[in-house]
């Protein structure tokens, strides 16, 4: 675990039965089969149907100071960079931050508006927390996702505190949080219930 001021944290939505995403994600289903549009539309909908009862949730998951995610949350472009693609939020990104993208593919840096530049880190999950860590200096560092990079992460024991967003429905299938994730000893500092969703905040424990 970091011995730094700042720590590294997590924030995820997940179904009930622990998928962040359902099966045949693709450009135009980022999601896949998550029983809507595949758009994110039902896993996330308490992040834009319900925003004022989520705000303090909302605020916390843009707090950091740098961000690590995965080449599949980044998005649907796989092997070498043959296509520009620069995240799928537009030319002002939501971050306002240095991000880290895993890949095994060497990229120049891209900035972005807003103060977000993507890194793209060809080394390996500590490479890329080592370097958020320094941009972030004494702000914490946010793991963003998917479900595959968060449990590397957390079976490396690189995560100081996971914050899930809990959706009452059930995927089946798809891209799973704690697959192959040794068990861990997680401590409960938090839990809300909101209409669409459910918080939890856990410590995880060494």
């Amino acid at each position: 675990m970091s011995e730094r001021a700042g720590r590294v944290v997590c924030d995820i939505t997940v179904s009930a039965d622990g998928y962040a995403a359902g099966l045949h994600q693709s450009e135009e289903r980022p999601f896949g089969d998550d029983g809507g549009d595949g758009t994110g539309d039902r896993l996330h909908a308490w992040m834009f149907d319900t925003p004022d009862e989520n705000r303090d949730e909302i605020a916390r998951m843009g707090a950091a100071k740098a961000f690590v995610m995965g080449r599949n949350m980044f998005g649907p472009v796989r092997g070498a960079w043959d296509r520009e693609w620069d995240g799928w939020w537009g030319e002002d990104p939501p971050f306002h931050a240095p991000v880290f993208v895993l890949t095994h593919h060497p990229r120049a840096p891209r900035p972005m508006r807003g103060g977000t530049t993507y890194h793209f880190v060809t080394d390996g999950i500590a490479s890329a927390l080592a370097q958020a860590r320094e941009a972030a200096r004494d702000g914490d560092v946010a793991v963003q996702g998917g479900a595959v990079t968060v449990n590397q992460y957390l079976a490396a024991g690189l995560i100081d505190e996971l914050r899930l967003h809990v959706v009452p429905l059930t995927l089946g299938a798809g891209s799973r949080l704690f697959d192959g994730v040794p068990a861990l000893k997680l401590e409960q500092v938090a839990s809300r219930a909101a209409s669409l969703v459910t918080h939890i905040t856990y410590r995880v424990l060494p």
